[in-house]
């Protein structure tokens, strides 16, 4: 079969379409699904951040808590301090 010079054009052209058809829907897929994986890492990554968000907000709180009490403490053990010394210098 011998083809003449518009039909083998012509057959260039529908391959050529063909090829540029193919590529663009390969590429609009490969699109949907990298972003269908980013917005899954995503929403893993902030599930994650969140609970260490949420221990690390109970351990800033026990450790605000045991602060608290310590400075209650030093104030009590600051207080009986000034009264012994009061008591010693008023004695001399």
């Amino acid at each position: 079969m011998r083809l003449t010079d518009p039909q083998v054009w012509t057959l260039i052209g529908v391959f050529a379409a063909v090829m540029l058809g193919g590529m663009t829907l390969m590429t609009t897929q490969l699109s949907r699904i990298i972003r269908v994986e980013v917005d899954r890492v995503e929403g893993s990554l902030t599930a994650r951040i969140d609970r260490v968000e949420g221990i690390l907000s109970a351990r800033i709180d026990g450790i605000d808590g045991r602060l608290g009490r310590i400075e209650s403490k030093v104030d009590d053990l600051d207080t009986e301090l000034t009264n012994l010394a009061t008591r010693l210098w008023r004695s001399q």
